[in-house]
């Protein structure tokens, strides 16, 4: 009888412990899929035109009258790219393929005459996601560059 008690007793703690978790946020590989408009670039060349100075482009988009960089994730591991200029002309479309590991995004893509391969850590937010990535986007041979990117869902 003692038996019985203590099973019933563990199972409504296993159950009680379950409801109580909060609810985790959904997998990375799923969150990113949709449609997605960058609010806020920066990157931080260290060494900027292979000199010991530092350069910094920043551009905030949400500015009125400002360009879009927009993108759209498919489930398959595909993507696509592009500005939006101010009068609503989109340009420079780029495709590529990107895929997930913890809270880390991958891409491989073409820009520019350039294979770019890089990796940004992700962090999501409410209406969208951070991502912070070390890369040579300077093409300077130096993996030392610094970007922050900061975007939000959208429809299109």
């Amino acid at each position: 009888m003692k038996t019985k008690h203590i099973i019933t007793a563990l199972i409504f703690g296993i159950l009680f412990v379950t409801c109580k978790q909060e609810k985790k946020e959904p997998l990375l590989q799923e969150y990113l899929v949709g449609n997605w408009e960058t609010t806020y670039l920066k990157i931080e060349y260290l060494t900027a035109n292979e000199t010991d100075s530092t350069s910094v482009f920043e551009d905030d988009f949400s500015k009125p009258n400002s360009g879009k960089a927009q993108s759209t994730y498919n489930s398959d591991g595909t993507f696509s790219a592009w500005f939006v200029q101010a009068d609503g002309k989109k340009i420079g479309e780029t495709y590529g393929k990107w895929k997930t590991s913890r809270d880390s995004l991958f891409v491989d893509y073409p820009y520019l005459g350039k294979q770019v391969q890089a990796w940004y850590k992700i962090t999501q937010t409410s209406d969208g996601f951070s991502a912070t990535s070390t890369y040579d986007w300077d093409n300077d041979g130096e993996t030392d560059d610094t970007l922050l990117m900061k975007t939000k869902k959208i429809e299109l």
